[in-house]
């Protein structure tokens, strides 16, 4: 641990972080998983709803600088790609 006050601080607030963009990072996982797994049973409709909440997540984490521009985009683009295939199958 830091002996400096600001040092001690920051040690702290960055656990606090680290914390915390482990459950966005988490959630996100999840989301995304939920919209695969609607695709692998069939729901087309729950992969549409699903969708629509990975999309959200995604664009949130990407705001909060948990994901970068390029990796955000690339992430909502192929989960709609496959749900768009899903929904013309």
């Amino acid at each position: 641990m830091a002996n400096i006050k600001s040092s001690k601080k920051r040690a702290l607030t960055n656990e606090k972080r680290r914390i915390r963009n482990v459950a966005r990072r988490s959630e996100l996982k999840t989301w995304t998983r939920k919209v695969e797994d609607a695709l692998a049973s069939k729901d087309v409709k729950g992969a549409q709803e699903n969708l629509r909440v990975a999309v959200s997540k995604i664009a949130r984490a990407k705001g909060k600088g948990l994901l970068k521009a390029n990796t955000a985009a690339r992430k909502m683009s192929q989960l709609a790609k496959k749900v768009a295939a899903a929904t013309r199958a």
